[in-house]
């Protein structure tokens, strides 16, 4: 075994800070705000186990078959109309389905990254993102961000000379919860159709709004107003993470390049359950399933709120206040590192989160702030909730002495 070679994406892998923590909170009485899973409440698991049957019962063959890498067409036609409802035409042949939106970033990897490519990221930006782009040894360029997110002005010729594309989140962004303005969308566009940078909207939360309207996505906007987008969409927040079943639109010439590269990925996108996801949601199901989900997150959302405003009144804290989506993210005095602060906080008080320095570009330590944290509230009962933020900031307050 000693002389196995592994590849240089192997050895160039770092720890995951989220498998550490995952193994740290194995303990069942530690209460963990640390995962970022969807709620099983918002399953509709009957509705899904009906799909899975009526498939099997009436198209067998071609569901147990191999299928074409760019997707179940009635699926790339259903993509079709929803996008047409949030204001961008269209075709099936804008359309790729894949393995989640994690496939999604994987391959937009591998259709623009060299090694040494530069790439435009928020900082803070999705953990999971970062750790995909790293596999393709990027040059990164750190977008500045404040309370409103990204700044598009912070986007300048020389930042942006020759960048591959700049990643964003717009609605309800993961780690910080917070949502892009429709003026900063259409500055974004702007700056970034004129510097000839296309964008990677990532939109795994827009549908689980529960406070104000939706904001036009960043690939209608562009249809305004220009720029090139790529945009991932994925059914695990509104319907189940375990399907892994996501998508990306994008222009013809990106999307034939993307499913070049999926063909010899895994061939496609398991058939039987894109078309059991077509037949969850084919009879406009969402219309009436997604409220009841951002019901529960808008209540679980709010048990989290209140109890850091009972909790942290004594210490010099701020955080987000999210309109949606399932994170809040948490900003202590300079002098707090909350990834020092991690194991006393699970070991003698029983609550997990996840430092803020993960969801930073490790390569640039200018911008990694350690004062920083991120708190998901979607898969905790409500009691635990409270007892959990209430051990969180006594773990801060002992700390500080």
């Amino acid at each position: 075994m000693n002389n196995i070679k592994f590849s240089k994406r192997v050895n160039h892998g770092e720890v995951s800070i989220i498998r550490e923590i995952l193994r740290l909170t194995v303990d069942p009485n530690v209460i963990s705000f640390a995962g970022g899973l969807p709620s099983p409440a918002g399953f509709p698991v009957q509705k899904i186990k009906e799909a899975y049957d009526k498939v099997l019962s009436e198209n067998p063959y071609m569901a147990l078959q191999y299928n074409s890498a760019d997707g179940y067409i009635k699926l790339r036609e259903w993509v079709v109309d929803y996008m047409a409802s949030k204001g961008a035409q269209i075709k099936p042949s804008n359309v790729l389905i894949v393995s989640g939106s994690q496939q999604a970033l994987d391959l937009v990897s591998k259709v623009f990254l060299d090694e040494g490519s530069k790439i435009l990221v928020e900082a803070p930006s999705y953990l999971g993102a970062l750790q995909c782009f790293d596999q393709y040894f990027p040059k990164y360029e750190t977008i500045e961000t404040d309370d409103h997110g990204l700044i598009p002005e912070s986007i300048t010729e020389s930042n942006a000379k020759d960048a591959r594309f700049l990643y964003a989140l717009p609605n309800f962004h993961n780690p910080t919860g917070r949502t892009l303005s429709v003026e900063r969308r259409i500055s974004l566009l702007e700056k970034c159709k004129s510097l000839n940078v296309p964008i990677i909207e990532d939109d795994p939360y827009g549908e689980l709004i529960y406070h104000g309207e939706s904001l036009p996505g960043l690939y209608a906007l562009s249809q305004k107003h220009g720029g090139t987008v790529i945009r991932l969409g994925s059914f695990s927040k509104v319907l189940s993470p375990g399907m892994r079943i996501g998508y990306i639109v994008a222009d013809e010439k990106i999307i034939n390049a993307l499913v070049e590269l999926k063909q010899a990925t895994d061939l496609h996108t398991s058939v039987i359950t894109q078309m059991a996801v077509y037949e969850t949601i084919k009879d406009n199901f969402l219309d009436e399933h997604l409220p009841k989900v951002r019901e529960i997150y808008r209540n679980q959302c709010n048990y989290m709120l209140e109890s850091l405003e009972e909790n942290f009144k004594d210490i010099d804290a701020k955080w987000t206040k999210p309109e949606g989506g399932m994170f809040i993210w948490m900003t202590l005095p300079p002098e707090f590192n909350t990834l020092d602060l991690l194991t006393p906080t699970i070991r003698d008080y029983k609550v997990a989160y996840v430092p803020g320095s993960a969801f930073y570009v490790a390569s640039d330590p200018v911008h990694v702030k350690h004062n920083e944290l991120r708190l998901s509230f979607v898969t905790v009962a409500e009691d635990k909730i409270r007892k959990g933020v209430e051990q969180l900031a006594q773990s801060i307050k002992n700390a500080k002495r």
